[in-house]
C-alpha cells in the first residue's frame, strides 16, 4: 500500500515557466532585447565557426578549441532563447514533464562541456607560453581529440543521472518554476519526496565540474604568471594579451554560475529578482559575449572577418556593375 501524500502535493505532469515574475506586463517588450541577443549569438558564433573552418592558418589548437566553444554556445542559445521567446511573446508557459527533463539534461550537459573546453583552452595557453618550442609537439591533433572525447564522456556520465533522479520523485508541492527554463536545483526543490539523493548528487556534479575545472584553470594561470614574470616587459605584455579573451570567457562563465549555485542554496535569504537574474545571465551571456570578445581580441579572427566583409562588398560591387 502506497503512503498517503500530503494534501498540498499533486501528480502534475506539467510545469509552468515564469519568465520574469512581477514584469509580466513588460513581456512583449522584453522579447525584443532577447531576440536581439539571440541573433547576435547565432550570427557571432556562426561567423567564428565559418572563419576557423575556411582559414587554414586558424587550424591550430587554440582556434580548434574556440571552434568547439562556439559550437557549444550556439547550442546553448538555441536550447534556451527560443523557448523564452515563446513565454514572452506567446505566453507559452506550460512545459511537459518529459520536455522539462530533456531541456534540463541539455542545459547541464552543455554547461559541463563549456567548462571542460575552458579548461582545455587554459592548458593550451599554458603550453603556448611556458613551452612555446614544444607547442605543436605537445598539443597534437590526436591529443586534442582525446581531450575533447574526455570532456564529452565526463559530461555525459555526470549529467545522464540528473533527469533519472528527478523522475523518481513522486509528487510536487508546486509546478511553477521561477526561471524561463528547467534547472535541476529548482525542480528538485518543488518535490514532496525525499530529495537527499538529488542534493548530494547535485553537489557532487558541481564539485566535479565547476570545482575541479576552476582549480585547473587557476593552477594553469599561476604557472603562466610565474613564467611571464621572468620575461621582459614587452614579451610579458604580449603573452598576457594572448590570454585576455580566454580570461574574459572564464569570468563570464564562472561568476554567474557560482552566483546561481549560491543563490539556489541560500534561497531564503536572497531576493527572487537576484535569483532570476543569475539564472538568466548564466545561460544567455556567454553565447552573446564570447564571439564579440574573441572577434575583438584575436587578430586572426579579426583578419578573417575583414576578408569575409571585403568579399561581400566586392561581390556587391560586381553585381551593381553588371
Amino acid at each position: 500500500m502506497s503512503p498517503i501524500a500530503p494534501a498540498n502535493c499533486s501528480n502534475s505532469s506539467d510545469f509552468l515557466l515564469s519568465g520574469i515574475p512581477s514584469l509580466e506586463h513588460l513581456n512583449f517588450w522584453l522579447g525584443f532585447p532577447l531576440i536581439s541577443m539571440y541573433i547576435v549569438a547565432v550570427m557571432g558564433n556562426l561567423s567564428i565557426l565559418y572563419i576557423i573552418k575556411v582559414e587554414p592558418e586558424l587550424h591550430e589548437p587554440m582556434h580548434i578549441f574556440l571552434f568547439m566553444l562556439s559550437m557549444i554556445d550556439l547550442l546553448i542559445a538555441t536550447t534556451t532563447m527560443p523557448r523564452m521567446l515563446g513565454i514572452f511573446w506567446m505566453d507559452d508557459r506550460v512545459i511537459g514533464f518529459d520536455k522539462c527533463l530533456t531541456q534540463m539534461f541539455f542545459i547541464h550537459f552543455l554547461s559541463a562541456l563549456e567548462s571542460g573546453i575552458l579548461v582545455a583552452m587554459a592548458v593550451d595557453r599554458y603550453v603556448a607560453i611556458c613551452h612555446p618550442l614544444r607547442y605543436s609537439s605537445i598539443l597534437t591533433l590526436e591529443k586534442i581529440c582525446k581531450m575533447s572525447a574526455m570532456i564529452v564522456v565526463r559530461g555525459t556520465l555526470l549529467m545522464v543521472p540528473i533527469p533519472l533522479i528527478i523522475k523518481r520523485l513522486p509528487q510536487w508541492k508546486d509546478n511553477v518554476l521561477t526561471h524561463s527554463y528547467c534547472l535541476h536545483q529548482e525542480v528538485m526543490n518543488l518535490a514532496c519526496g525525499d530529495i537527499r539523493v538529488n542534493v548530494i548528487y547535485g553537489l557532487l556534479v558541481i564539485l566535479s565540474v565547476m570545482g575541479i575545472d576552476s582549480l585547473f584553470i587557476s593552477f594553469s594561470y599561476l604557472l603562466i604568471i610565474k613564467a611571464v614574470l621572468g620575461l621582459v616587459e614587452e614579451a610579458s605584455t604580449k603573452a598576457f594579451s594572448t590570454c585576455a579573451a580566454h580570461i574574459c570567457a572564464v569570468l563570464i562563465y564562472y561568476i554567474p554560475l557560482i552566483g546561481l549555485s549560491v543563490v539556489h542554496r541560500f534561497k531564503t535569504s536572497t531576493t527572487p529578482n537576484l535569483h532570476i537574474l543569475f539564472g538568466n545571465v548564466y545561460l544567455l551571456l556567454p553565447p552573446v559575449i564570447n564571439p564579440l570578445i574573441y572577434g575583438i581580441k584575436t587578430k586572426q579572427i579579426r583578419n578573417g572577418l575583414k576578408k569575409i566583409y571585403s568579399k561581400i562588398i566586392h561581390q556587391e560591387k560586381n553585381g551593381m556593375n553588371i
